[in-house]
């Protein structure tokens, strides 16, 4: 059994999901990957659970019944997760925005450099590294995470970044069915609460890819959650004087 778990949320990834599981297992790393899909219509789950008898100790399925949100999607994986010992649990998306080969830096980041939570950051040293984004969805993205740090206070540059690596201690300390955001508010509320029981927060640069295959899950609702989730977040988590 590996040490280190990869959460992959799906929701009709079917042009994806063969391609990403196949490249992270093909890392130097022996990773582990457990897919959360939301009952795809395209039968994504179907293709995952072909994985499965090619690669019966690596690749892990879970099919919920109904698509109710990314957050929720991956605090069942967490969950998932902590009850099989997992040392560190990571997320990732399945369309290649996050690029497999990051994968390893993540997590070194916190089995060999003290970090608690290790996040893959588009926005460090004045950069954005994004790429086939339009200029819309690129100011959008980093004028939330600016937002979010003048809101919150917290010293994280990407606060909504999908792209990180958390040693389980951090997940055991978070009360997951007290976290009901969905979208970037779910990225945002557990970096808030990793921050407010002071783990150690690191951010290591990558590149974040468009995807080239399959529909983007992006509404205004996520949008909107986001804004108004990050005033609750900080109501609720003042710091104490």
């Amino acid at each position: 059994m590996s040490d280190t778990l990869v959460i992959i949320p799906t929701y009709n990834e079917r042009e994806n999901i063969e391609l990403i599981i196949r490249a992270v297992l093909s890392q130097k790393k022996d990773f582990e990957i457990l897919v959360v899909d939301d009952n795809s219509p395209d039968k994504t789950s179907d293709i995952v659970k072909s994985l499965i008898l090619e690669f019966p100790n690596r690749v892990h399925l879970e099919v919920r019944k109904e698509k109710n949100g990314l957050g929720v999607a991956y605090i069942h994986g967490f969950k998932w997760a902590l009850k099989r010992d997992y040392k560190y649990i990571m997320e990732m998306d399945a369309d290649f925005s996050h690029n497999p080969n990051d994968l390893i830096r993540l997590y070194d980041q916190c089995a060999f450099n003290d970090a608690d939570v290790a996040i893959g950051s588009r926005y460090l040293k004045g950069e954005i590294n994004v790429a086939n984004w339009d200029i819309k969805r690129i100011l959008l993205s980093y004028l939330a995470s600016q937002y979010v740090k003048i809101i919150t206070g917290i010293p994280v540059k990407d606060t909504t970044a999908g792209f990180v690596c958390y040693k389980s201690k951090v997940l055991e300390a978070i009360a997951l069915d007290e976290i009901h955001s969905i979208g970037y508010a779910f990225q945002i509320e557990l970096k808030f609460k990793a921050w407010k029981r002071k783990f150690n927060i690191k951010e290591v640069s990558i590149i974040f890819t468009d995807r080239v295959r399959g529909k983007s899950k992006m509404n205004g609702s996520i949008i909107s959650e986001a804004i108004f989730g990050v005033l609750k977040m900080r109501i609720k988590g003042l710091p104490n004087k």
